[in-house]
């Protein structure tokens, strides 16, 4: 499963022993150290030409169509790169810088996982531009968006505040205008650093105006060990078509699937009547429908990207701390994350969007809460919702759960969707 994580956890020796990108996309930081996020995003900001200031960064993102011109017009006409060229390796300093651990402190004195999101979406970012760097161009033509969230492995379900984090990734995939990045993050504690997560991110590269696909550098695996990273993002490439081809939005159950939708409705009928309408909530359960958390965001300038729109970071966050807030709800205890999977951006958000988000409790095991967060635009004007992203997250909590019971076929499906994500996720 973990073969993605050899090459970050490779000697970094292996990688010339440094903290930036080969490409130059990202210098180090301040007096020799690893840069941090704050370098990340300035740098990102470098990249596309984009401003900190809200009416210059509008003309700014103006300007960037007049370079549709430096677009490569096939991939052959692009040098291919190594999985080198990308490498980078990023510090948050919670231990030895407190004013920054402010940003990211919970209550319970650990640490804001929708804020670790919102550094996974940048790095992505960086790692992929670090992938198509041309030293001949002052800014990239390429506009480079997450796609997809394939998946977020937790390795430890506790993150210290007062302990550096680390982030280590690179491009282990690439096709004619997607980027496959993974990264590494450990933390440093007790003399050592130690495994907290593994992710993969899935990139798209557009055009200066965001409208058409582009096309990026062809990658070049060096050795065995890199042509099976190669080999992986390949196969995850088949698995992600699979699983859209047999999405229940697409086709019905498998027969299998249906003997479990039928034996919860066998389960939830009321023997002393006869009749189909008639429902009982067995013990120890909780109807779907009461399984519900929502919320509203305004999207203001704040949270933009480089790009003007929403942060896809912040989104995260978003749907993260809903998703938690809600799986702490119907445990009646703070859960810890086991997985991220399957987040995809259908479409982005625009900035004073109305977005509305809403939670949901799909499937529980045991100790386990399957979450599925649905987020949507909504225009006051037009009165027409549109759907943006949908995210899953596999919670656990101290104890077992109440089992969630569907009412209807929808939430028939939702169950049986959840399922799906709980059972790849615990395959993993």
């Amino acid at each position: 499963m973990l073969s993605q994580r050899f090459l970050l956890l490779r000697s970094a020796a292996s990688f010339t022993r440094r903290s930036f990108c080969t490409g130059g996309a990202l210098k180090q930081g301040k007096q020799g150290k690893a840069p941090d996020m704050i370098e990340v995003r300035n740098r990102l900001r470098e990249i596309v030409g984009a401003s900190t200031n809200w009416s210059d960064h509008q003309q700014a993102m103006a300007e960037r169509v007049s370079l549709s011109s430096m677009l490569a017009k096939s991939q052959n006409e692009l040098p291919a790169k190594r999985m080198k060229d990308s490498y980078l390796e990023v510090h948050l300093p919670l231990g030895s810088e407190p004013q920054l651990r402010e940003k990211y402190l919970t209550y319970h004195n650990t640490v804001r996982f929708g804020r670790i999101l919102e550094d996974l979406d940048s790095l992505a970012v960086l790692i992929s531009y670090s992938h198509t760097y041309n030293s001949e161009l002052k800014r990239s033509p390429l506009s480079i968006v997450t796609a997809l969230v394939d998946k977020i492995d937790m390795r430890q379900h506790v993150i210290y505040p007062d302990c550096d984090i680390k982030f280590t990734g690179h491009v282990t995939w690439v096709g004619k205008s997607s980027i496959e990045a993974k990264i590494h993050m450990s933390q440093y504690r007790d003399g050592a650093y130690a495994s907290v997560l593994d992710a993969t991110f899935v990139m798209v590269a557009r055009d200066p105006g965001n409208k058409r696909a582009a096309f990026v550098n062809p990658l070049k695996p060096e050795g065995p060990e890199e042509e099976r990273l190669f080999q992986e993002g390949e196969a995850n490439k088949s698995r992600r078509v699979e699983l859209s081809t047999a999405s229940l939005l697409k086709v019905a159950p498998t027969q299998e699937e249906r003997t479990v939708v039928h034996g919860l409705f066998l389960n939830t009928l009321d023997t002393n009547t006869v009749s189909f309408r008639s429902r009982v909530l067995p013990p120890s359960s909780v109807w779907m429908e009461d399984a519900k958390l929502k919320g509203l965001e305004i999207c203001h300038p704040q949270e933009r990207n480089i790009f003007n729109r929403i942060f896809g970071g912040f989104l995260m966050r978003k749907a993260y701390e809903l998703g938690w807030a809600n799986a702490c709800s119907y445990g009646g205890c703070r859960p810890s994350l086991v997985a991220v999977d399957d987040i995809l951006f259908q479409k982005p958000v625009e900035i004073g969007s109305l977005l509305m988000l809403s939670s949901q409790v799909c499937y529980t095991q045991g100790t386990y809460i399957q979450v599925r967060v649905h987020s949507e635009v909504f225009d006051p004007l037009t009165r027409q919702h549109n759907t943006t992203n949908i995210f899953h997250f596999t919670f656990t909590s101290d104890r077992d759960v109440p089992n969630i019971m569907p009412k209807t076929y929808g939430e028939s499906m939702l169950y049986l969707d959840g399922k799906r994500h709980f059972d790849q996720t615990v395959a993993c």
